[in-house]
């Protein structure tokens, strides 16, 4: 038989290996948030003269926009980062926000109804002006139908004026797409997902204490959490670091995922721990959690290998929008299956072998 547990220390060096320079990232600021967290404007635009990403820095910074930040992306389009912006650009036309339904303007133009001039007559002005004080006509004529009012118009706003000025430089713009989150907006999402993660985290420790009746095993589940946590921020970190890769609301989503897919491998090596302690009785705790290893090993690689399959595809065929959930999710998966193998377990037995040295210990000094 195998000793998976005898080789541990091994484990915790590799996986040592795999967060302390994600950590090291982290310290050094390559984490790089998107709008989503930092807030602004996001504008992915096409200009008709083909202009360079440099040209149109220098451009917006001419028209007060030092903070502005252009990169080249596919398809000739640049990717304008601004400060927020009120009104949103659909297909290059600026759209104001919601407004009030707009009056009819008063028509200019005369009565529809006129009187014409007797024979032989000369009118002194060119133009017919009714009488205020015109009786009605005996058969009463419908009014003319309105006509429906023009679209709200917003002249002067800084989208306008900044399109306008951009494109009497470049030519005529397209654009891709437009997002634009507000700064406490951002704040906001940053809180929410320290929290949803903290509760998350802390539920999980509560029904594994309940659950297997020990704090030991919700603990190093979420030891275990914590690394694959690390792995997947410290792995953003340094792709943010060397290729300015973010990391969108979507991130926390992935995250979640992944917290909740390494505890269901967790979970299932500590049901198979719990009932081997019972099979067998006289063996020490180490031999009976590598029992229950290689009676699991297979069943959560198996597991584990279809979703990274499909993620995989989906990471490679997807769309954009959603590659950066599908990358945090790939690597997560990989490293919840490693750690609810090689770690969370581990973790267990280094702790009982722990607990019965103290014990042997006080029961020397008695």
């Amino acid at each position: 038989m195998y000793d998976i547990v005898g080789k541990r220390r091994w484990y915790y060096l590799f996986s040592a290996l795999i967060t302390i320079p994600g950590l090291i990232f982290i310290a050094l600021g390559g984490l790089k948030p998107s709008i989503d967290f930092t807030g602004g404007t996001v504008w992915q635009v096409r200009f008709l003269d083909d202009p360079s990403a440099a040209d149109v820095q220098a451009a917006l910074v001419a028209l007060d926009h030092p903070e502005a930040i252009v990169e080249e992306v596919d398809g000739g389009f640049l990717e304008v980062h601004l400060e927020p912006i009120e009104f949103p650009i659909v297909g290059g036309i600026p759209t104001p926000a919601p407004t009030s339904s707009p009056s009819l303007a008063p028509s200019a133009m005369p009565s529809p109804s006129a009187t014409p001039a007797p024979s032989g007559s000369v009118s002194e002005s060119p133009s017919v002006t009714p009488s205020p004080t015109a009786t009605p006509s005996p058969t009463p004529t419908p009014a003319p139908e309105a006509s429906p009012p023009p679209p709200p118009t917003v002249e002067g706003t800084p989208i306008e004026e900044l399109v306008q000025e951009l494109e009497a430089q470049f030519g005529f713009s397209e654009t891709r797409s437009l997002d634009t989150v507000g700064a406490i907006i951002g704040s906001e999402l940053i809180r929410s997902s320290i929290i949803i993660l903290a509760v998350g985290e802390a539920f999980i420790l509560l029904y594994l204490w309940y659950r297997f009746r020990s704090i030991r095993f919700g603990a190093a589940a979420i030891v275990a959490l914590v690394h694959d946590v690390i792995v997947v921020v410290g792995a953003f970190a340094i792709l943010g670091y060397f290729f300015g890769v973010e990391f969108d609301a979507l991130f926390v989503t992935a995250l979640l995922t992944v917290i909740g897919f390494s505890v269901h491998d967790s979970i299932v090596v500590f049901d198979r721990i719990r009932e081997n302690r019972l099979r067998h009785a006289g063996e020490s705790f180490g031999a009976i959690v590598n029992h229950s290893i290689l009676q699991t090993m297979g069943r959560s690689i198996n597991t584990s290998l279809t979703v990274v399959a499909t993620t995989a595809a989906l990471l490679l065929l997807g769309p954009v929008t959603i590659q950066t959930f599908t990358l945090a999710l790939l690597i997560g998966i990989v490293s919840g299956t490693y750690s609810s193998i090689f770690n969370a377990s581990q973790i267990l037995v280094t702790w009982e072998e722990w607990s019965a040295k103290r014990k042997a210990r006080r029961s020397a000094t008695r």
